[in-house]
């Protein structure tokens, strides 16, 4: 595993598990992830590839990442799961006017009570790790749900060391965003893990294997295979 450290001074914050109050969830559908998600999809297709297969996207929010994974992977059954009914009200809405919705399923559940019963070959979530009380409820429910030799991938923010850096931060991508999205990214900034603590959560969970790496400033991804296989 890659390990990279970064120094943090800042103590962790949590935030409300679930960002479902209906103006949160419409700020948060309407807002420009493109780079991130794009980032996440295209690191993920580079693994997968084509042909066929089951995939579950954990804490899948208005579903963007599903509709992008659904028109790559034409083969691919696409799961997404969210506690949220807003949120999945929302996705259900795009994959409908995407024309995806024979494509995608979506599933209100709360985690660790997904509710499915087959294993997926690729387990996917981004941004709903930080939003978890107990982390280690994500790792296990992604060995939980994964086949044997599955694709695993989970990004998430990365804290930054002090709440004027997360500030700036907020400050430098979402200027522009409505101020209930900038409060809502600021506090997801203060409620994210560091490196160095999801390198620990991946000791507990028994998933050392995985590859841990900072894709940009402010995100740290997990990705790799279960049995080691590519």
């Amino acid at each position: 595993m890659s390990h990279l450290s970064k120094t943090t001074t800042m103590q962790r914050i949590p935030e409300p598990e679930l960002m479902d109050d209906p103006a949160q969830a419409a700020a948060y559908a309407g807002a420009d992830f493109s780079i991130p998600n794009a980032l996440f999809v295209e690191t993920a297709l580079s693994h997968l590839g084509s042909g066929s297969g089951r995939l579950i996207d954990l804490g899948c929010g208005p579903g963007d990442i599903c509709l992008r994974l659904a028109r790559a992977l034409p083969g691919w059954q696409i799961v997404g799961l969210d506690a949220g009914p807003n949120m999945i009200a929302l996705a259900s809405q795009a994959a409908e006017q995407a024309g995806l919705a024979d494509r995608i399923e979506l599933i209100q559940a709360r985690l660790p009570d997904h509710g499915q019963n087959h294993p997926f070959d690729a387990v996917v979530s981004n941004s709903l790790l930080h939003h978890l009380p107990d982390p280690m409820v994500l790792w296990h429910a992604l060995c939980d749900l994964a086949t044997a030799r599955a694709y695993v991938q989970v990004m998430d923010l990365h804290r930054p060391a002090s709440p004027a850096a997360a500030r700036a931060m907020v400050e430098a991508s979402s200027g522009d965003e409505p101020r209930i999205l900038r409060e809502d990214f600021y506090n997801s900034l203060c409620a994210a893990w560091t490196a160095e603590e999801i390198h620990a959560q991946l000791d507990r969970a028994g998933l050392a294997d995985l590859q841990l790496s900072r894709p940009t400033e402010r995100h740290w991804m997990v990705s790799g295979y279960l049995a080691g296989q590519e």
